[in-house]
């Protein structure tokens, strides 16, 4: 048996998963140990030659570790993404640009979560789809929430979902209701 390694395969963003994009991203730059460089950054020093020889090493490391972190980004993006973060010189410029072209600035978050707010309230079961179905499309909504910054815990996530059953739940809803404390049960 062979030792190698299998390189993970590097999401691709699209104009439409940004949001799923960064937690996969996230995940795998953090496994390459490189996802501290993108948030933190690293500061150039003005003059490399009045470092010690420690310094240098340390600025190198990190420097390695931020082209890393910045070309595996930039193989993630497409063609005319790439030429929003061609000019970035470090991952963490990168990852700014793309998540202020992508996700928004704050005017635009505020709109997007009022938007997932209503579509939270109005969500109903539909009579053709099963439970699991109805979980996936809550789940969606939720976690988009989540991202733009809206805190929702887990029993209101619940609450909303008893609520938002078909009638022919209604016995189970009850059963649930009357047995268990709702913050000790998860969703899933």
């Amino acid at each position: 048996m062979s030792n190698m390694m299998v390189q993970p395969q590097i999401p691709r963003l699209t104009a439409t998963n940004y949001g799923n994009w960064s937690i996969q991203m996230k995940v795998l730059l953090g496994s390459y140990d490189n996802w501290d460089i993108v948030e933190s950054g690293f500061d150039e020093p003005m003059d490399e030659a009045v470092l010690s020889d420690a310094e240098k090493t340390a600025f190198k490391d990190s420097k390695k570790k931020d082209q890393r972190a910045l070309y595996t980004i930039i193989q993630g993006v497409d063609e005319s993404t790439f030429e929003k973060i061609s000019n970035a010189k470090t991952a963490k410029d990168a990852w700014e640009i793309l998540q202020k072209s992508f996700q928004g600035v704050e005017k635009v978050k505020k709109v997007r979560i009022q938007v997932l707010r209503g579509e939270f309230e109005n969500l109903k079961m539909k009579s053709s789809e099963n439970i699991g179905e109805f979980v996936t499309r809550l789940k969606t909504v939720t976690n988009e929430m989540k991202r733009n910054g809206e805190s929702l815990d887990d029993v209101r996530v619940m609450e909303k979902l008893l609520r938002s059953l078909t009638r022919k739940f209604d016995y189970v809803v009850t059963s649930i209701e009357e047995s268990k404390d709702l913050s000790t049960i998860s969703i899933d």
